[in-house]
């Protein structure tokens, strides 16, 4: 049964993640509003949110750690709900723009929080099914907060937008600190911050990997439309029909976290990785054909949501005392790869094409993929040791 927790932090994912992705469709918008300004000046907004985000889930998760997870998420959420009032009401862009930052700030204290949240509540056995769980509240912002807010901003104007999201916040923020028993972090009072964490062992090896991983997605994500728009000429449906199918995908793969828990995480994070390569690399042959690079978007939707379930899990199980701080390391991570994977995968696309933006996205997998068999040979050897004795 699910429980009215996760139904929380997965709704407060959704309107997280529906903020940070519904201005690119209402830009244009969003722009005719501000004289003089294009819809590229109003997504430096965007920009802005990325690099708050990354900025204050280096410094600022760790408060999580501090004062708990639950009070972290309920502050960020009020903090959100100001930030999204003030963008509905912004006179000029710049307004705008320092409410995005501000949006920015919360967002990198509430994802850790919902992470830390999600480890607490999961009960034994079944993490990353309640993790999986969790996660597909990226999907929700992807394909129901996209498209609800385009409609909004065609039928009633732009800053309707930014208030139901205002008025979303708040309303979780509301149920999330009436919710009690959100179970207990192992230890006690910790002073740790995200650069602190680093010390922790085995940790740098996995943000390695998960900083591969990101810049992967991110590359090959950001220039999914440009290759379907202006190289097979296809309209800007099909390449919104793609980001919806990879949603989906996304979506679908949250009933097999159950599979993880059962099989082990380390063979299932060999099975995914493996397998994501593969769908990189069909995505690579596939570049001419729009109908082949669908359904691979459906198979990549799948593939990403368990790599990372498997990426997040291994962190959140390094140190509970420091999950706050740990989760903040990597959202500092995942927004930072945003900028990377744009900005080293431009030349890449600009002179040799989606494909091979599509090899250079297999290879980033490649060290996550020695890393889980390295996990799984380290664990058949213990099991046989232990046979043995």
């Amino acid at each position: 049964m699910i429980s009215r927790y996760l139904v929380l932090l997965t709704a407060a994912i959704a309107v997280i993640g529906a903020n940070s992705l519904a201005l690119s469709p209402i830009a244009a918008a969003v722009a005719a509003s501000f004289p003089g300004r294009s819809a590229a000046d109003v997504m430096t907004a965007a920009a802005v949110y990325g690099l708050a985000t990354a900025g204050s889930a280096l410094l600022l998760a760790a408060l999580a750690d501090r004062i708990g997870a639950e009070r972290a998420l309920v502050r960020a959420l009020l903090v959100l709900c100001v930030a999204l009032g003030l963008g509905a009401l912004s006179p000029a862009l710049w307004t705008l723009i320092a409410a995005q930052g501000l949006a920015g700030l919360a967002a990198g204290v509430a994802l850790p929080s919902i992470y830390t949240l999600t480890a607490q509540v999961a009960a034994q056995g079944r993490e990353s099914q309640t993790l999986s769980f969790v996660l597909t509240g990226w999907t929700l912002s992807l394909v129901v907060g996209v498209g609800l807010a385009a409609l909004l901003a065609d039928l009633l104007h732009w800053r309707a937008v930014f208030t139901v999201l205002a008025l979303v916040a708040v309303v979780l923020a509301l149920g999330i600190s009436r919710c009690h028993h959100w179970g207990t972090r192992a230890g006690g009072e910790t002073r740790s911050s995200s650069l602190q964490a680093l010390r922790i062992p085995g940790i740098r090896s996995v943000l390695l990997n998960v900083a591969a991983y990101m810049t992967a997605f991110y590359g090959l994500y950001t220039y999914l439309g440009p290759h379907l728009g202006e190289v097979l000429q296809l309209p800007a449906s099909f390449a919104g029909l793609a980001i919806a199918v990879y949603g989906l995908g996304f979506g679908a793969a949250a009933p097999l976290g159950r599979l993880v828990d059962r099989h082990g995480a380390s063979a299932a994070a060999c099975v995914s990785f493996a397998g994501l390569m593969l769908v990189y690399l069909g995505l690579m042959a596939a570049v001419q054909l729009p109908l082949a690079l669908l359904a691979l978007c459906l198979a990549w939707g799948v593939g990403n949501h368990l790599g990372l379930n498997l990426l997040m899990r291994q962190l959140a199980e390094l140190d509970p005392v420091k999950r706050g701080a740990v989760m903040g390391l990597y959202s500092a991570i995942t927004y930072l790869c945003v900028f990377a994977g744009a900005l080293l995968y431009r030349p890449i696309f600009t002179h040799y094409g989606f494909a091979a933006c599509a090899w250079a996205s297999a290879m980033l997998v490649l060290p996550a993929l020695g890393w889980a068999l390295g996990q799984w040979r380290r664990k058949q050897a213990a099991l046989r040791c232990r046979s043995e004795t």
